[in-house]
């Protein structure tokens, strides 16, 4: 009967602890989402528009 009792205890104080800290719901967070914007200048006209300017400025800088 001793022995029923202890185990019946023990498992009692283990399952005690188990539930300390009670329940809390899991925090699911949601994706970030990723909005891809229009770019008011072009980078692929950018660069050779710049180097038109930068020929056509040596070009009149030499006369």
């Amino acid at each position: 009967m001793k022995n029923i009792v202890s185990i019946a205890l023990a498992l009692g104080l283990t399952a005690s602890t188990a539930f300390a800290g009670g329940y809390s719901a899991p925090v699911v967070e949601a994706e970030p989402v990723v909005v891809e914007g229009s770019s008011s200048s072009n980078p692929g006209l950018l660069v050779p528009a710049l180097l038109i300017l930068a020929v056509a400025v040596a070009v009149a800088s030499n006369d």
